[in-house]
């Protein structure tokens, strides 16, 4: 059987999410996938409320507390405490940009995430993406328990609080005192 048939073969044997059909080669890697769709959180941080579902997370996340920086730049000193910040970190060097202007020539480099095939144009929004792999939840409500791994989320929480109400969609809302159909 030639190889491409072969790996296509074992893709329709690899066992898959009932809930969103993700589907890996690895039973272990699916099991931790079901834990995103509970809210059961097996592995503790001993040293603050940080909750996740796989020890690979709990790992990443222990290293904000041990100051723990594996990884290190073969070319300057740079060290950093995940695989996917020094991804990120040897762009410095490499002058990588990837990604092009559709009308001028300006290119920036795609970003991709190193746990899943998530892409993007910006470190930020890539640490933002990266805390749905470690759970983290920086962002605290100084009024409840509330945590939450996105700034706009806590924003819209507080609202809890304070009872506002704002329309997300002015226009929408205003036909409510008008006849006026969409």
């Amino acid at each position: 059987m030639a190889k491409s048939k072969i790996c296509h073969a074992l893709e329709e044997r690899s066992p898959a999410c009932d809930v969103c059909g993700y589907a890996s080669s690895k039973l272990g890697d699916l099991k931790n996938h079901m834990l995103t769709h509970t809210t059961e959180k097996p592995y503790r941080c001993d040293m603050c409320e940080y909750r996740c579902t796989s020890s690979c997370h709990l790992t990443i996340h222990m290293r904000i507390h041990t100051g723990e920086k594996p990884y290190a730049c073969d070319r300057c000193e740079y060290r950093c405490s995940t695989s996917h910040m020094l991804k990120l970190h040897m762009r410095t060097h490499t002058g990588e940009k990837p990604c092009k202007c559709g009308i001028c020539e300006y290119r920036r480099e795609a970003i991709q995430c190193d746990i899943c095939k998530y892409k993007c144009a910006s470190s930020s929004k890539l640490n933002s993406h990266m805390r749905t792999h470690t759970e983290e939840k920086p962002y605290r409500c100084d009024l409840c328990e509330y945590r939450s791994a996105k700034s706009g989320n806590l924003r819209i929480h507080r609202r809890t609080h304070t009872g506002e109400k704002p329309h997300v969609n002015l226009k929408k809302h205003m036909r409510t005192h008008t006849e006026e159909k969409p």
